[in-house]
Order: structure tokens, then C-alpha cells, then sequence
């Protein structure tokens, strides 16, 4: 942990401690090694080691349960700072906190209290394993207990994890069930298979179950239909998505600010000494400003949002969730589409040289066309179309 970061944590018997502020110490550290963990992939075993020991996995956890209590909005705020340098590491420390509070959201309230208080006392790193589409695992009754097999892709922040939320087919239950399952467990197989162009940190491969032993209670039965609070899960998760896709766009523009300012020539037929005079390049950055203005503006609305739905509890009406979703899938979408433009137009205002390998300036464009492709953009779009012209609000599934 670095000085900044323990000096920070152990002012914790302060009255407040800015979480903020230990996040962004941790962001500054990240950016040292960022461009070459990116072309290495594997897994950030340092990365995750130091967010282990700043308390930060703690976030959302109730502090009646031995959690910080903090909201959902310093989360996405500190996952927003992360993708600016780092989005793997955002997408694991975010996939993390959604793991975390799937017990509040879908299981008793005895399940809640044990997982949040285990978490905060052993300091779990949650992974993802919940990807419904995904029908290849499923649970069989044994005796007085059940048995996992298959094998479960797209399981962000696999390696190093502690457990692993993996919803899993189950007879005689409608949709899936969620068994919560320690990574370590005999007979679970992270395989490091997670081989693709963007996100190369996420671990974000597959996972084999092969008759893994799982308890009554550690399954969680998602039911959509008890009750408006338990399908918030995807809402979570969809603006999670869009401070990511910010964060990269506004880390990419930052780069390029930084390059244009200090390595980019001023073109031969400009009538200008330098590039930062250059008509054209200023034309670009106006641009790209001002539609992250618009995205900026969305996210933190939504972000708000957010956080005013969770408060609501087993109070949330569906009116107030399809709401808070519309708010979220504007974001998502502007996000998309904004963040898509600005990773690749940096090349326009930063020139040839920008390109070598040495800067890493793609890995931008790489992990936000990857992460984007999560869902399509286009059925965000057409459900906003049929909340602008017909007041139908987003139907809750686990992708809106």
C-alpha cells in the first residue's frame, strides 16, 4: 500500500474518512503500470491486493453488519475514476460490490446479514458468475443438499476471487437460482481462458463446476414477480456499465489533452507554430467536450437516481424503477456512444506518432468497444423510443 493510501486508512478514527480520496491515491498508483498490465492481460494480483487492503471492498456494506454504509454514488464515482486509468480494474471492483449486495437483493433476510457480515469480517472479494443467458450450470437435490455442474462463461474477476455468485438452473424453479459458492471450493475450475481484444485484467473467462457441493443456504431463488426491489439488480449493473464507458472516454480525452499539449506538430498548411492553435484540432476537442458535458450530466443524474431507488427498499414502486431505468439507459446510451467517438477521434487531434505501442493510447478504444458489446446499445435505444413516444416504461429483466 502506498504512503498515501495507509496514512489515509489510518485516519479512519476520524469522524469521515473520504473514501474518494484513498480511491483516487490507488487511481494515481494504477496509471504508473496501466499501459503495460494492458498489453500483458492476466490477472492485476497487486491491483486487487491493494484494493483488498483499502477498505474500499467494504463500500456498500451496512455499517450494522460491520460494513462502511457508504452510497451507491461514491461507488459509481470511484469507479468512474478508476476506468479513467485502469478499466479492468473498474470492472472488477464494481462486478465486486454487485456481487456483494445479491444476497440483499434476491435472498432472505438471514442470507443478507451472513454474507455482508462475512464479507466485512474476512474481507471477501466478490466475482461474477451470473449471466443468465448463459443455461450450461445447473443444481440437482442431493439428500439434504445439492450438487453444481457445467460451466459458466463471462465470470469477471474470477482469479484471486473468494466467491462466486453463479446462477444456475434449477427444476422446479422458474427462470434460475443463484448459488453462492467459494472459489475455492473442491471441484470449481477457474480456467484462464480470457483471451480477448479489450478488458484484458477482468479474468472475465470461464468457470468449470464439477459436482460441487452447495447448501440450502447458500442459494439464492431470484423471483422477479415478489416484489419491485428484487429486480433492482440489473439497474445496478447498467449504470455501473455507464461510469465505466464515461470514465474510459474522459481518461482518453485527458491523455489526449496531455499529448496534443506536448508531443502533436502543428500541420505544414495550418498557418500556425502549434498544434494546440491548429483550427481543426480545436474544432475536435470542442466537440468531444461538449458531448462528454452531455454524458457527464446524464451519469451523474442517474447516478442520483440510483441511489434514490435503493433507499426505497420493498417500498420501490415499479413506476420509480422503470423511471430510475429510463434515467440510467439515457446515460448507458450517450455513454456508448460518445465514449465509442472520443477513443477513436483522439488520433485525429494527437497525429501519427500517437499510434505507437509504446502509449497504449488504443487500449481505450479496446476495452470500450469490448465492454459495450455486453448488450446492444440498439435495444436501450428502441425501449427509449417507446418511452418517448408511447410513456412505456422499460419492462425489468436482467438487462434493463
Amino acid at each position: 500500500m502506498s504512503l498515501a493510501v495507509e496514512q489515509t486508512v489510518n485516519s479512519q478514527n476520524s469522524q469521515a474518512v473520504d473514501y474518494r480520496a484513498i480511491a483516487t491515491s490507488l487511481a494515481q498508483e494504477f496509471a504508473v503500470t496501466a499501459v503495460e498490465r494492458d498489453a500483458k492481460g492476466g490477472t492485476p494480483q497487486a491491483e486487487r491486493d491493494k484494493l483488498r487492503q483499502s477498505g474500499l471492498l467494504k463500500l456498500v456494506i451496512p455499517q450494522e453488519y460491520g460494513g462502511i454504509g457508504d452510497r451507491w454514488t461514491t461507488v459509481l464515482q470511484i469507479t468512474r475514476d478508476f476506468a479513467k486509468v485502469d478499466s479492468s480494474i473498474a470492472h472488477i471492483f464494481s462486478y465486486h460490490h454487485l456481487g456483494v449486495v445479491a444476497p440483499h437483493i434476491f435472498g432472505t433476510a438471514e442470507q443478507k446479514e451472513r454474507y455482508y457480515k462475512l464479507t466485512a469480517e474476512n474481507n471477501w472479494f466478490w466475482c461474477n458468475g451470473f449471466n443468465p443467458l448463459d443455461r450450461r450450470v445447473s443444481l440437482a437435490s442431493e439428500a439434504d443438499h445439492f450438487r453444481l455442474n457445467g460451466i459458466k462463461s463471462f465470470c469477471s474477476g474470477s482469479v484471486d476471487s473468494d466467491l462466486i455468485p453463479v446462477s444456475a438452473v434449477l427444476p422446479g424453479v422458474e427462470g434460475f437460482a443463484i448459488a453462492i459458492v467459494p472459489t475455492a471450493r473442491e471441484g470449481v475450475t477457474v480456467n484462464r481462458d480470457w483471451d480477448n481484444m479489450g478488458q484484458r485484467q477482468t479474468d472475465s473467462g470461464s468457470i468449470t463446476f464439477d459436482n460441487v457441493l452447495v447448501q440450502p443456504e447458500e442459494i439464492l431463488r431470484p423471483d422477479l414477480s415478489s416484489g419491485v426491489f428484487k429486480t433492482i439488480r440489473s439497474c445496478l449493473t447498467q449504470i455501473t456499465f455507464a461510469n465505466i464507458y464515461l470514465g474510459i472516454a474522459l481518461g482518453a480525452l485527458e491523455a489526449a489533452q496531455e499529448y496534443t499539449r506536448t508531443q502533436s506538430r502543428a500541420w505544414l498548411t495550418s498557418g500556425v507554430e502549434q498544434a494546440t492553435q491548429d483550427p481543426y484540432t480545436l474544432h475536435h476537442y470542442g466537440e468531444m467536450w461538449v458531448n462528454l458535458q452531455g454524458a457527464i450530466a446524464l451519469t451523474d443524474q442517474a447516478n442520483q437516481q440510483v441511489q434514490a431507488t435503493w433507499e426505497r427498499g420493498d417500498q420501490l414502486t415499479a413506476e420509480e424503477r422503470g423511471k430510475c431505468a429510463v434515467a440510467i439507459a439515457s446515460a448507458k446510451i450517450l455513454a456508448t456512444k460518445v465514449g465509442l467517438d472520443v477513443t477513436s477521434r483522439i488520433f485525429e487531434v494527437m497525429g501519427t506518432r500517437s499510434t505507437a505501442s509504446k502509449y497504449g493510447f488504443d487500449r481505450y478504444w479496446r476495452n470500450l468497444r469490448t465492454f459495450t458489446l455486453h448488450d446492444p446499445v440498439d435495444y436501450k435505444i428502441r425501449a427509449m423510443g417507446d418511452w418517448a413516444l408511447n410513456q412505456q416504461l422499460p419492462s425489468p429483466d436482467y438487462y434493463s
